[in-house]
């Protein structure tokens, strides 16, 4: 498995190691052993040799045992490329001469030669085979084959004939004379002299054991990809080696978010955190990093970690909203606490702001920057949950949701990951383009074979660009002067953050024209809350933005500062007429009127008037978000106009209070 610059990450572990070489890479002695200890006649014959096949059947018959010897190599290659099993039986020689025969009719000498020392097995340790001379090279004398010498040579070629008798880590002696057996045959056919196999005879074996296919970097990443692997080519295809796999990952960016996590969260007692990033334009994971040991714990937090939201899903909600036309600017809800019985369909649903404030009549703008829960919560009862739903799914949220009212909050029955949420933001990063993950580029298969599918971006519009501009807009305003403003870098950002009921979770979620990156903190294995971290509460605009500035700070450094995808020309508003919206309590008092007004009595002359109305004429509350056909303007209220600076309290996280139900923490 190879990161994005090519370097090697590591091998995943199977039962065989392998890694074919080209014919130049296999030293001359090597060639020359085998094929003097394996078949001396391998260049005259063809396929098969009749004198040593008799001479075998005679001794194995005069012992009374099983066929033993006379298969060539290309007789042996037969066997491992195509029967399996080590069968030594006159039925088994004869398939493997009449495979050999035909194989040597359409394949070279050298052909042939090469095939037999990439797929040979040289020998089992730790339960894993070495096939091939790479492979047995590694693991035997922890250097490539190409740098083998004369009597490492010689002991690679007598290991085919009996691997576990002749390991040279395991039975050292067995070995040394195997392989001055092998010296001896190759002066007797004259490939080294009787000199040199004299001095090569009285040397050590000089293995050394390596760790080369048991090495590995970024195990978490590592293991996200090998995942994938088995999923669309299965165990077994996964675990005979021979792959090559190119991946998305950058280990520069690696160290760099590893590098922001360890001098932020610097105390033993402090919460662990997670990182993914992902470039918005086609969906490559460029990171994916988290603080935690792979040694203590094998479980990937950044892709695996379902945690709660918090206030970062309010961004999927004003995506809803948007692009059913609702202008964040003339959108006016009551910011106040909501009492259980507000929401029919939730009696016991409470929601209050993080600090219990009242921020009273502002618009969606100045609720996002305040990331004010009991605004949010009456616009998602507006939009519908099942909306919200939906366009969760489609801006990447893969976990199942159960379309609960306190989702909009973040408060989720199951979490989501930090991979999910750094694709949701990517889409708004990429102007509403949302792009599938990719963790792998391509896959290199031994027959030579390239699956380039995995590289391959899945484009698909979900939001339209002017409505990813606006939410962009706003997010870039969280930034300036919002909960999010610890997290400000050189360049131009959007972002929102999130902290969960009881301080549980807290999030960091933005991105610039370049990048999308989450934050994740909290403490993975049980419920502890965060009230005393670092001598203070923690939310989302503390620990978790001072880590997402220290890392992408020197990502984007050198890089020219693009704009950001905020855009909303041609979008188009319509006035929203939500049941809890100021228009929409206008619309129903107006309504309400009228209705009074037509079932008013009938005077009859003379008679005084009792200015009553019908018992029944109480007006009419209108759906949520459900647009009139003639609409009266909506008032605009004492809400600050869009450019109007916002200037809200230190960066805190709201949170919710709720009580029935799942919970948001």
């Amino acid at each position: 498995v190879f990161a994005s610059d090519g370097t090697r990450l590591g091998f995943i572990q199977s039962d065989e190691l392998r890694s074919p070489v080209g014919w130049s890479e296999i030293p001359r002695n090597l060639k020359d052993a085998t094929v003097a200890i394996e078949d001396q006649r391998f260049y005259k014959n063809n396929g098969i040799d009749l004198t040593g096949i008799f001479r075998a059947a005679i001794k194995d018959i005069t012992h009374g045992a099983a066929l033993q010897g006379g298969s060539t190599i290309t007789m042996q290659l037969m066997r491992n490329l195509y029967l399996g099993g080590d069968q030594h039986t006159l039925k088994q020689k004869i398939i493997e001469a009449k495979l050999a025969l035909d194989y040597e009719k359409v394949h070279s000498k050298k052909s042939i030669l090469t095939s037999y020392l990439n797929s040979v097995p040289y020998g089992t340790l730790g339960g894993q085979t070495a096939l091939g001379v790479q492979a047995a090279a590694r693991i035997f004398f922890n250097k490539p084959v190409s740098q083998l010498n004369l009597e490492q040579s010689a002991v690679l070629a007598g290991l085919p004939q009996a691997p576990s008798q002749y390991n040279p880590l395991l039975d050292p002696a067995s070995a040394k004379a195997r392989r001055n057996e092998v010296l001896a045959k190759m002066a007797e056919l004259h490939y080294i002299t009787p000199a040199q196999a004299t001095a090569t005879e009285a040397e050590g074996l000089e293995t050394h054991p390596g760790h080369y296919y048991s090495q590995r970097r970024e195990d978490f990443f590592f293991e996200y990809v090998r995942e994938l692997l088995v999923h669309r080519y299965g165990e077994k295809t996964v675990r005979q080696g021979g792959l090559k796999v190119y991946t998305t990952i950058d280990l520069n960016m690696q160290r760099l978010a590893r590098k922001a996590i360890a001098e932020v969260l610097n105390q033993p007692e402090d919460p662990a955190s997670a990182t993914v990033t992902i470039n918005p334009a086609n969906g490559d994971i460029e990171a994916m990093a988290e603080s935690q040991s792979y040694e203590k714990s094998q479980y990937n937090l950044a892709a695996d970690g379902h945690r709660q939201p918090g206030s970062t899903f309010k961004a999927i909600v004003l995506a809803d909203a948007l692009s059913r036309g609702v202008d964040p600017n003339t959108t006016i809800y009551d910011s106040h606490t909501l009492q259980k019985g507000w929401l029919a369909e939730e009696p016991n649903y409470e929601v209050k702001t993080f600090g219990g404030e009242q921020n009273g009549a502002i618009n969606l703008v100045v609720a996002t920057v305040k990331s004010d829960n009991t605004v949010y919560a009456q616009l998602a009862a507006d939009l519908g949950e099942e909306s919200i739903t939906q366009m969760a799914y489609k801006l990447g949220v893969k976990t199942h949701l159960l379309g609960n009212p306190a989702q909009a909050l973040g408060g989720l029955s199951l979490g989501v990951t930090p991979l999910e949420m750094a694709d949701v933001y990517a889409t708004f990063a990429d102007g509403g383009v949302r792009n599938s993950p990719i963790a792998i580029t391509k896959v290199a298969f031994p027959n030579g074979h390239v699956d380039t599918n995995w590289g391959t971006p899945h484009r698909e519009r979900v939001l339209s660009e002017p409505v990813a501009g606006e939410l962009t807009n706003i997010l870039h305003q969280n930034v300036l002067g919002g909960t999010a403003t610890k997290s400000a870098i050189n360049c131009p950002t959007a972002a929102k953050t999130g902290t969960t009921n009881d301080l549980i979770d807290a999030w960091l979620d933005g991105y610039n024209s370049e990048y999308s990156t989450v934050v994740w903190m909290g403490y993975p294995n049980k419920r502890v809350d965060m009230t005393d971290v670092h001598g203070q509460p923690q939310q989302g605009g503390y620990l978790p933005a001072d880590i997402w500035h220290a890392y992408m700070g020197p990502v984007t450094e050198g890089h020219p500062c693009a704009a950001l995808h905020e855009s909303s020309e041609g979008i188009s508003y319509a006035p929203f007429y939500g049941k809890f919206a100021a228009t929409g309590r206008a619309q129903a008092s107006k309504e309400a009127e009228a209705e009074a007004h037509k079932n008013k009595k009938p005077h009859k002359p003379g008679a005084p008037s009792t200015g009553g109305s019908h018992p029944g004429g109480q007006g009419k509350e209108t759906g949520g978000g459900a647009e009139r056909e003639a609409p009266t303007p909506a008032p605009k209220g004492p809400a600050k106009p869009p450019g109007e600076p916002v200037t809200p309290p230190a960066a805190r996280e709201p949170g919710i209070k709720k009580t029935g139900g799942a919970s948001p923490g």
